[in-house]
């Protein structure tokens, strides 16, 4: 199916370049003129490519989004050789053109199309991508349409949208029944095989009784989505819940009374000093309990505290520089205009004609203004060798917070990668486990190194499953990462994203198993912000 898929959208491209050929507008590439550093050229194109597909440009204008990742993987291959810059700028400028050309079709179909993106939208959403061939095939349908798009055949593209549109639904309701309640119906098994009907009978039989309700439900009321996919993952947690009730009433089942309670004891004792709160061993469970969540309580409200004052510690900051810059303008102004009168004087004292007068401070207003540009690049050299100086160190100090086999960390023209290489994921899954809080806070610590910057969360897979299925996990995947960044206010919301780039970039053959762990990977990547953006 991923065959079919790619040939179809290949026949798209192919066609389409045809008819740009020979009958459609000319692309306009506007060249670039700034040779200084190719490489930064062709990082904020990757940069921008990568914001297009995560708003979906990729398959909303596929043919003219193709030509730009086509562009962009020759102007890398130039780099890599170390082509000739006019020839590497030249690629990127028809990148960057035809990204334009893409945002354009793609703001078309979301309006032309608004009805089939959503219903397409919430099939992916409930995990209609795991119907592989099914899948394809309705995507397939759907490239056809916005293609239809980019060729300006609006009639067509509306004509046969109902069609597409009912697909994307019955995907929907099959993968919320078929997937979601399998996997409630499965995990109900497995709690079976473990007891759960001597164990905790009411909750298994509470258990089976929302299955089949929620299933009826979804039957009775189909396009009822978001109330149907609400109960279904409702259903899902309580399954889960039931395993693991399951599991730990069959422990304590073995366990004499004294063993089980030191056993929570222990448990309470752990978050107690993880907490640093203090030992209260010798009261009851309860005012243990109460212990850890007022100490946790603390914690938030001091953490909350010390947010507050670094936002208005830095509102302060720049509010005296810019203080600072508005009287050094007014004592430059009065300093300057102090000079243009004595100089006045003196050559009136002299007994200068008037255009003697002029010629001179014409002289002297050169003198000067070839003076303070002389001054403004001298200053902005130091300043871009300061942040030199800073980002390196930087660099060495989050270089140093990493094992080896946990992740590696390098530069990437003016950004610093973190690729993290220990973080686990349940399968098929995207969501972040407690054996990944270690190595995140040591993420955490690195991105706040760097005060407040700029931060982008990629996400990749092996090349195992299909090619929609990967996309969407591995978006997931960089979101779930996101989500715990800035709910550890780490970052604010406004200066993080997130991308999912599925199995399209790997860093090593799939055909290993060595090969497939290497793709499958987070990376984070930290944007410093200079004084000067700032």
């Amino acid at each position: 199916m991923k065959a079919k898929l790619y040939t179809h959208i290949c026949f798209l491209i192919a066609a389409a370049m045809v008819f740009w050929a020979c009958a459609g507008p000319k692309v306009e590439v506007e060249p670039i003129t700034d040779t200084g550093n190719p490489g930064e050229q062709v990082s904020r194109l990757d940069s921008e490519v990568g914001v297009a597909r995560k708003n979906q440009i990729n398959v909303l204008a596929p043919v003219s989004f193709a030509v730009v990742e086509k562009n962009l993987g020759e102007a890398k291959g130039g780099l890599m050789r170390g082509d000739e810059i006019s020839g590497i700028l030249e690629k990127t400028a028809q990148g960057r053109a035809y990204l334009k050309r893409a945002e354009e079709s793609a703001k078309m179909a979301r309006t032309a199309l608004s009805n089939v993106i959503k219903a397409r939208d919430d099939a992916r959403a409930a995990g209609a991508p795991s119907f592989e061939k099914d899948y394809a095939d309705a995507e397939s349908r759907f490239l056809e349409l916005t293609g239809a798009i980019e060729k300006d055949n609006l009639k067509w593209a509306q004509k046969n949208e109902a069609e597409v549109i009912e697909t994307f639904r019955s995907l929907e309701i099959r993968a919320i029944k078929e997937k979601t309640l399998g996997e409630v119906r499965d995990t109900i098994d497995r709690a079976e095989k473990e007891g759960a009907k001597k164990l905790v009978p009411e909750l298994y039989a509470e258990a089976r009784k929302e299955l089949d309700s929620v299933d009826a439900f979804i039957s009775e009321n189909p396009y009822q989505k978001e109330e149907m996919l609400k109960r279904a993952n409702t259903a899902l947690f309580n399954a889960q819940r039931l395993v693991v009730l399951t599991q730990q009433s069959g422990k304590l089942q073995t366990m004499k009374p004294v063993e089980t309670v030191l056993w929570t004891e222990g448990m309470i004792t752990q978050i107690t000093n993880k907490l640093s709160a203090p030992d209260m061993r010798n009261h009851s469970f309860d005012t243990q309990m109460e212990n850890i969540l007022g100490t946790i309580g603390a914690v938030q409200a001091d953490r909350k505290f010390l947010g507050d004052e670094t936002k208005s510690q830095q509102a302060e900051i720049e509010m005296m520089m810019k203080d600072y810059r508005t009287e050094t303008e007014t004592l430059k102004k009065g300093h300057d205009a102090e000079i243009a009168s004595l100089t006045s004087k003196i050559s009136a004292l002299e007994g200068k004609s008037k255009e003697e007068q002029a010629e001179k401070q014409r002289i002297e207003a050169e003198k000067r203004a070839n003076e303070a540009r002389l001054a403004e690049e001298k200053r902005m050299v130091e300043q871009r060798l300061a942040a030199e100086r800073l980002f390196n160190e930087m660099y060495n100090e989050v270089q140093a917070f990493f094992e080896p086999e946990e992740a590696d960390v390098y530069k990437q023209g003016d950004k610093l990668v973190i690729r993290l290489k220990s973080i686990k994921f349940p399968i098929g899954k995207a969501i972040i486990m407690p054996e990944n809080y270690a190595l995140l806070s040591k993420v955490q610590k690195a991105v706040r190194t760097f005060g407040e910057p700029e931060v982008l969360i990629e996400g990749h897979t092996d090349s195992t499953g299909s090619t929609a299925v990967n996309e969407l996990l591995s978006q997931k995947r960089a979101e779930a990462v996101q989500e715990y960044l800035v709910a550890n206010q780490t970052v604010p919301v406004d200066k993080i994203t997130s991308i999912g780039y599925g199995s399209i970039r790997p860093l090593a053959s799939n055909a290993t198993e060595e090969g497939r762990a290497i793709n499958r990977r987070i990376d984070i990547i930290i944007s410093p912000i200079t004084r000067g953006e700032q």
